[in-house]
């Protein structure tokens, strides 16, 4: 049976905010082969960078009375927003109008960009695959991190409020660092895969 665009959450999208033209970039700029080539990642933030352009648009309100990618950021940055700005950027779009849980559901990852770029769109890039391998493992490396953050915060609130511990305002950080013994270089893990070793390479 031939797929459609529906079969895909990123033709579903498509077809939901009314981003007609977007299929055509996406293929584009990332079969493109020069120094501006997009990676997946920057592919899927452009996508939801303009999922929230459209939802703003669809509340009646000018996109350009926001800036669309700090509020995006705001969203989606775990690591340099604090909760009370992502809380009352939260408050100020339900106030808009909009459902944030709704529209964070519909915000797409790399992953879901890959599938429709390949298997719907047929497009194909040749010298994808060690690039896109070491974005899937930055990737994962992130999410964990950052999972294990959320549960640290987590379980401090919660021995927090149960007084079994005092603490004030504080900030968690998680960090993954390797140490090479062979050129003495401390650097973080998702640092050492993006710049392809250590000082040894």
């Amino acid at each position: 049976m031939t797929e459609s665009k529906r079969d895909y959450k990123i033709g579903r999208l498509i077809e939901k905010y009314s981003l007609d033209a977007v299929e055509d970039e996406l293929v584009a700029e990332w079969t493109r082969d020069d120094d501006e080539r997009a990676s997946l990642r920057e592919l899927a933030d452009e996508f939801n960078r303009r999922i929230l352009r459209a939802a703003l648009r669809d509340a009646n309100v000018s996109p350009h009375e926001r800036d669309v990618a700090k509020v995006y950021r705001v969203l989606t940055d775990d690591d340099d927003v604090t909760s009370g700005v992502r809380v009352q950027s939260r408050r100020e779009l339900e106030q808009d109008g909009i459902d944030v849980d709704a529209l964070e559901t519909d915000f797409v990852t790399y992953q879901s960009i890959y599938s429709f770029l390949r298997e719907y769109c047929g497009a194909s890039y040749e010298g994808q695959s060690n690039e896109e391998q070491l974005e899937s493992d930055v990737e994962r490396i992130n999410r964990l991190i950052s999972r294990t953050r959320a549960v640290a915060k987590s379980d401090l609130e919660r021995l927090d409020g149960t007084d079994r511990i005092t603490v004030g305002d504080y900030k968690v950080f998680v960090d993954v660092q390797v140490y090479c013994q062979d050129c003495d270089s401390q650097l973080p893990l998702s640092e050492l895969l993006t710049e392809g070793g250590c000082d040894c390479a």
